[in-house]
């Protein structure tokens, strides 16, 4: 499947905005030096450096017609006036020659261009041969009887300060590179602590200290964000204060009901109106725990370790032998801030549905360098996989041999996803390596 040149390019992306903001700034500033650096060195230094090279090609012209036209007696003294005028050093090899040349080594820019030029003004009648250094060229040129050196200085040919225009660019690029990495940085830090304000409201822990700052649309962000985060605490408070209201309301005509029962004759009929009145009470607790979720408990540091073998214990002294059929496997030393009594209620519930359904029950607890995950396996008859969604919808009573609403109104799961997902995670079901069902809840770390 072939991948789009898009996709492909945003795989090498930064991912941040900081980083993306960066790229948006060095991307044109490198686009601009490499541009400004194609016309300087490919266009203005190479047609510099060729009107220089011609220069000094006509000064060897000049010096070889001396040298062939000049008598014998006159050549040292016209070489010496030629010196002092054109600012070169001259020597006479008499008698030398030139050896044609062969297989050149790669020369530089500069050189291959005085090669060139000095070519067309004197190679086509003789051999000649250049030499570059650090401060000067040396170029060895055939004549009549001997051979004529010139040793030019490099100023003479090239342009001194391409090292200096370098410098002055680069060292410009990484100062408003450091003055953008700094104004980015002022400008993202607020962008990142409204995320980190919002990600830590949606794991259900308090941010008291935030406060928007930075520019214009991230002050309205972070104030949106402060009064979404208003209106959902005060739902939740208004929502606890109504279900206490009608916790004791409906609590107490069912408790004096409870105590006229007491005081009336035993009997079967009695015996069941006390069964149907606890199980009114035990369908009302399991309404009050669903609609108040997580609301009026604060987020505290605790060991999640301990929480969990807290919550195991429980669970196993609720049914009977569940003690002998529960095994632990959790590793302390992992502290999370959580609401504990509600993740507590959250694990019990599920221990306790797996000791209902299975012979033997497993709990474990991992994490990683993202998500802390509590497992609890058994080896009953599990849920499929077209029915693991379904099982969370609140009222919602499965009709398969695994059912984990049992006896219940069908609020177990639901309660249980609605607490796991208060911290910022989820509950997910999965096919147990035990062969049963696996719960399994998933905490930010």
């Amino acid at each position: 499947m072939l991948t789009s040149p898009g996709r492909f390019i945003k795989r090498f992306l930064p991912r941040g905005l900081f980083g993306r903001s960066l790229i948006i700034i060095i991307a044109p500033m490198f686009l601009l030096q490499a541009i400004i650096s194609y016309v300087f060195f490919e266009r203005d230094l190479d047609t510099t450096t060729r009107s220089m090279a011609r220069d000094v090609a006509a000064d060897a012209a000049f010096l070889i017609a001396l040298e062939d036209t000049q008598p014998d007696a006159m050549r040292p003294q016209m070489r010496a006036l030629a010196a002092r005028q054109l600012r070169y050093d001259l020597s006479f090899m008499p008698g030398a020659k030139i050896t044609p040349p062969g297989h050149r080594h790669r020369k530089s820019t500069i050189d291959e261009a005085l090669d060139e030029i000095l070519a067309q003004q004197v190679g086509e009648v003789r051999h000649f041969s250049t030499h570059g250094t650090v401060a000067a060229f040396d170029i060895d040129v055939e004549v009549h009887d001997g051979v004529l050196r010139m040793v030019v200085p490099r100023d003479r040919v090239t342009v001194l300060s391409p090292d200096l225009f370098i410098a002055w660019m680069v060292g410009s690029a990484l100062i408003l590179l450091a003055v953008a990495i700094l104004f980015l940085r002022n400008q993202v830090r607020p962008i990142e602590r409204l995320a980190r304000a919002a990600d830590a409201f949606g794991k259900g822990r308090a941010v008291p200290d935030f406060k928007p700052y930075g520019a214009t649309e991230v002050r309205r962000a972070a104030q949106a964000f402060l009064t979404m985060r208003e209106r959902i605490e005060r739902h939740v408070q208004q929502r606890t204060e109504m279900l206490a209201g009608v916790s004791h309301d409906l609590k107490t005509p069912l408790t004096r009901i409870r105590l006229q029962l007491a005081m009336m004759k035993q009997g079967p009929e009695i015996e069941a109106l006390r069964d149907d009145l606890s199980e009114m009470e035990r369908m009302l607790d399991e309404y009050l725990d669903f609609a108040r979720g997580e609301g009026g408990e604060n987020s505290q540091l605790a060991d999640l370790g301990e929480l969990v073998r807290e919550a195991a214990q429980a669970a196993a002294r609720a049914r009977a032998g569940g003690e002998g059929r529960l095994s632990l496997e959790v590793p302390g030393g992992l502290s999370l801030s959580v609401k504990a009594t509600a993740l507590r209620r959250c694990v019990t519930n599920l221990i306790d549905n797996a000791l209902k359904h299975g012979r033997a029950v497993r709990v474990s607890l991992a994490h990683g360098a993202r998500f802390a995950e509590i497992h609890v396996d058994d080896d009953g008859p599990g849920i499929p996989a077209e029915q693991r969604e379904k099982a969370f919808r609140p009222f919602h009573r499965l009709d398969e041999g695994r059912n984990l609403q049992t006896g219940g109104v069908g609020l177990g799961l639901a309660i249980a996803r609605d607490i796991a997902r208060a911290h910022g995670g989820d509950l997910l079901l999965a096919q147990s390596p035990d062969g049963g069902l696996r719960a399994t809840i998933r905490l930010p770390v």
